[in-house]
């Protein structure tokens, strides 16, 4: 059996339109991470799997305390790559602390009818770059 094509997108999801994990980034590296709970539905669920540990949710509720408990330290999210595919959107980037590398992210998301996120999946690493950082090398 083939693999299904890709999907024709719906107005929502229609090329060219702001993808929603760019708003959602730049919203949860902004001063006011909170915000980024109206780009997400309510039954928003969530894994978030980082170096020795996972986080999970399933509701907008459970990322509220996530972004509660979380550090960002001038944190910062540059999308290298990114894509959509009907309602599913994927961006690849770095992530940088006061300017270093820390490591590299892929991440993907359901986007609902309405433009908000649904689910959300996202790796995080420190040992591998699939696309090449083009900035200085500094490493934090």
């Amino acid at each position: 059996m083939a693999a299904p094509g890709p999907r024709e997108p719906s107005a929502t999801h229609r090329k060219g339109a702001v993808m929603t994990l760019r708003t959602y980034m730049a919203s949860m590296d902004s001063d006011h991470p909170e915000r980024t709970l109206d780009l997400l539905e309510p039954d928003f669920r969530f894994l978030i799997a980082l170096p020795g540990s996972e986080v999970t949710g399933e509701s907008k509720e459970d990322f509220a305390a996530y972004i509660a408990g979380r550090n960002p330290k001038d944190r910062s999210h540059e999308i290298l790559r990114h894509s959509r595919d009907g309602d599913v959107e994927t961006v690849y980037g770095v992530v940088t602390e006061g300017g270093r590398y820390t490591g590299s992210f892929l991440s993907a998301a359901v986007i609902s009818p309405g433009g908000l996120l649904s689910r959300y999946q996202s790796f995080f690493t420190t040992s591998f770059e699939l696309v090449d950082w083009a900035n200085d090398g500094s490493r934090a």
